[in-house]
């Protein structure tokens, strides 16, 4: 193959591939009580702003347990202090599960920091009725 061809093909997989370095915030949740994604979960996005928590965004994921779109897009994203609210008892009850009075988790709040604004910042969370985990996602 000479030099031309393999130059063409090079600059349509750039532009084809390449994704431009954008920071961008989402979520993933999975109900590991039943083994699927929560699919309807309510989720509140918030930024602490003067020292005052303000509602960004108040979304309910998909059938994959996600939001539609990023929680933050490159153009929103701003280093800072942000919080999640994640509306587990209201889930587990649309369900079917029957929780206790009060429940024992009702809502996961999750407090993180964004440092870098042009980062990927992934915030996954597995849950059920009884526990709840998370981690920094990729």
């Amino acid at each position: 193959m000479d030099g031309r061809v393999g130059r063409g093909v090079r600059e349509v997989y750039a532009k084809v591939y390449t994704i431009p370095a954008m920071g961008h915030l989402s979520t993933h949740v999975l109900d590991t009580a039943h083994g699927c994604p929560a699919a309807g979960l309510k989720v509140t996005l918030q930024r602490l702003d003067a020292g005052q928590w303000s509602t960004l965004k108040a979304l309910a994921l998909n059938h994959d347990g996600r939001a539609d779109a990023p929680l933050l897009d490159a153009s929103s994203m701003a280093a800072g202090r942000y919080r999640l609210l994640f509306e587990v008892a209201g889930y587990f009850r649309a369900r079917g599960v029957a929780l206790p009075d009060p429940p024992f988790i009702d809502v996961v709040t999750l407090e993180f920091g964004i440092a870098d604004a042009q980062g990927h910042y992934h915030v996954p969370l597995l849950c059920s009725p009884w526990s709840y985990s998370t981690y920094r996602g990729s």
